[in-house]
């Protein structure tokens, strides 16, 4: 368990120095020991005010975190174990209203035990009204970073943290929906942890208290200043389609839904290719340099590519994969999104990792890149359990709905359904180590029942050089 900061402590180690400004907060008449009558309650309200100087369990107001201004909600889990209550309710619903009228990221910092006791369903139902607000906000265009400290339990977790765009957990945090109190006596505790919660793809990165300020700054930059409108497509392969891709018309000649409109931003930049190898003479050739241990990854691009990112993790339903990088990063100037596959078999965790990403970029008008290398999907039975067509299903229609442009650059292996998926429809490009085909050569052959000598052919029939997949207008260009 980490060491417990009051509200005011937590939102100095956040805010930039003099930079907190306290809103006001909506007043209400309430009865005598509150809506239930409930005997005790106003001695209690009064002992936590005289404790921690506070009236209520959440304070709010404006600061800069590193230079860029949000809208922060700090809980005080010495008042009445920071539950949240009718005034509770008041105050978050006040602030998220600031936040949408002044274009400002949200940033509750949550320590919570859950719904106030003394308030009965009255209290509960506070859970509906920050639902609704998180959604007014998100519909915005608006980001929200939630920080998870030690405890955040309940429906606050369950409403301002799990539904946050992203998730920081302070390390050591107790994390959960069912507090200490109220668990099965044979509960795992190692689940109710930040780490816990992160290995199950809850959250999206642990972090230390003294390094909040700067990992916060850095994604409030990413996702909350403005991004560059109106810089043209870069990156001009070696060798590149005269036409038109085939995707980017409908077949009446109507421009195709995929497209960006004139409000959206331009589609990210290319990155370069990393390698100086020239395009494969044979299908073979294309599978082995795309296999090849010595070339160039997702890491060594994403690398080159960004002046700096930030990752986000997990599907939010039980998994992770490590094999699927995504997250935010600058690139000349401006934020761009990635999702990108590092040469394993992508599992299902990963798909629905990735829609995530490409869905909350067109919430916040950004571009976004993926980088296709895989030798498909995973296949395994465990894959199939966590339901691996229903993943790959997602990403198809977050990239065919996405309402900002996807850029796309086969870097290796591009394995079917499984690496399809993640190509934009009509941007999609290819490095020269790299090959995309409908099955690996090595299971067509097994398929139409010919013998392994045959493998090589097999891959020139199905025509998965870079230079092949030019000529039939799968792909834009070669880098």
């Amino acid at each position: 368990m980490t060491e417990r900061r009051s509200a005011r402590e937590v939102v100095t180690f956040v805010a930039d120095d003099s930079t907190f400004t306290e809103l006001p907060y909506p007043t209400r008449d309430s009865k005598p020991d509150g809506p239930l009558t409930w005997q005790g309650y106003d001695t209690s309200r009064a002992r936590a005010a005289e404790r921690t100087g506070e009236t209520e369990s959440v304070v709010c107001g404006t600061a800069t975190v590193t230079g860029t201004r949000a809208v922060l909600i700090a809980f005080e889990f010495g008042f009445l174990g920071g539950s949240l209550g009718e005034r509770t309710g008041d105050r978050l619903e006040s602030a998220y209203a600031y936040a949408r009228e002044h274009r400002l990221p949200v940033v509750p910092l949550i320590a919570t035990g859950g719904s106030r006791m003394q308030e009965g369903m009255l209290a509960l139902t506070q859970l509906q009204r920050v639902a609704h607000q998180s959604a007014l906000t998100r519909e915005a265009g608006l980001p929200q970073i939630a920080v998870l400290r030690d405890p955040t339990t309940g429906g606050g977790w369950a409403t301002l943290g799990a539904g946050a765009d992203v998730i920081l957990a302070l390390s050591g945090a107790q994390v959960g929906f069912a507090g200490s109190r109220v668990r099965p006596p044979d509960a795992d505790p190692a689940a109710y942890t930040a780490a816990g919660q992160l290995a199950a793809g809850a959250v999206d990165a642990v972090v230390l208290l003294t390094e909040l300020r700067e990992t916060l700054g850095r994604w409030l930059r990413l996702l909350s200043e403005p991004t560059v409108r109106d810089a043209p497509q870069g990156g001009v392969g070696l060798h590149q389609s005269a036409a038109p891709p085939r995707s980017a018309t409908s077949h009446d000649g109507a421009a195709d839904a995929t497209r960006p409109n004139p409000a959206t931003p331009h589609a990210a930049p290319l990155p370069p290719a990393l390698t100086t190898q020239e395009l494969p003479t044979t299908g073979w050739d294309a599978v082995q340099n795309a296999r090849s241990p010595q070339r160039p990854r997702a890491e060594a691009y994403l690398d080159v590519y960004f002046a700096h990112r930030e990752a986000i993790s997990g599907d939010r339903c039980g998994g992770t994969d490590p094999g699927m990088l995504c997250g935010f990063g600058a690139h000349d100037g401006r934020t761009v999104a990635f999702a990108a596959q590092t040469g394993t078999p992508t599992r299902p965790a990963g798909y629905r990792t990735a829609a995530r990403l490409i869905r909350l970029a067109g919430r916040l008008g950004i571009p976004v890149l993926t980088l296709v290398d895989t030798p498909g999907a995973a296949n395994d039975a465990e894959a199939e359990r966590q339901g691996a067509g229903a993943a790959i299903a997602d990403v198809f229609a977050a990239v065919a709905a996405a309402r900002t442009p996807v850029t796309t650059l086969v870097i290796g292996e591009g394995g079917s359904g499984g690496a399809l998926a993640l190509a934009a429809p009509g941007n999609t490009w290819a490095t020269p180590d790299s090959y995309f085909s409908v099955i690996a050569p090595e299971s067509a052959a097994a398929i139409l029942k010919r013998p392994p000598e045959e493998v090589e052919a097999t891959a020139d029939q199905l025509r998965l050089r870079p230079q092949d997949l030019l000529e039939l207008g799968v792909i834009r260009g070669v880098v």
